[in-house]
């Protein structure tokens, strides 16, 4: 990473049930903070039973209106609600990277708790032209948003996929607590410098 770095901010916004100790979220703002770039990873109320006004109330309270120095990374249920502020921010706005692991804006058969949240999805028509570099990850074998979910919000948001084979839904418990392919997506140049492995496990 360049000299610029020292005017990037990052964001690394967790899922549901999970806390910002959870799966890879302090390795990567470990690794980003060590390239000069401050990451915040924020708490997002009751993880256990969230509810859709104060998850984006939070969302938008952390990370306000992005720019093009600004950097996002989101996991799972924490993906929609990213997505649905900044759908909510008005006038012209850009956002350098948003990437996005395991996200889906569609009701989940495996986690019918979530319809309520989920609802309608979210209209990503309107992103496109704000976010200089839009990623979508996923993996092959994710037991609780299927593929053609993720698929399906890549498809709708404009993005590439990648695909990292075998990495489940991300989660420290599949043992998934490094997670390159992220980095990587953030730092494109820094596939150079360090094995092209999609994640990590100890």
């Amino acid at each position: 990473m360049t000299s610029t770095t020292t005017r990037q901010r990052a964001f690394v916004f967790h899922g549901y049930g999970a806390t910002p100790e959870d799966h890879w979220f302090g390795w990567l703002a470990e690794r980003l903070g060590a390239e000069g770039i401050p990451t915040t990873v924020p708490a997002l109320p009751a993880p256990l039973d969230p509810r859709r006004g104060p998850w984006e109330d939070s969302v938008r309270t952390a990370l306000g209106r992005p720019d093009e120095h600004t950097i996002v990374v989101a996991h799972s249920l924490g993906c929609l609600a990213v997505l649905r502020h900044l759908r909510s921010l008005p006038g012209p706005w850009r956002l350098r990277t948003l990437v996005l692991v395991a996200g889906f804006t569609d009701p989940l058969p495996a986690l019918p708790e979530l319809d309520a949240f989920v609802g309608d999805g979210c209209d990503m028509s309107e992103l496109r032209s704000h976010i200089v570099r839009p990623v979508v990850i996923r993996s092959d074998n994710d037991p609780l948003v299927p593929p053609a979910h993720t698929d399906r919000l890549a498809e709708r948001l404009g993005a590439p996929v990648q695909v990292a084979p075998g990495a489940g839904h991300f989660l420290d418990a599949e043992g998934i607590t490094e997670l390159p392919v992220v980095y990587e997506a953030i730092s494109p140049s820094s596939t150079t410098r360090r094995p092209p492995v999609g994640f990590h496990r100890p």
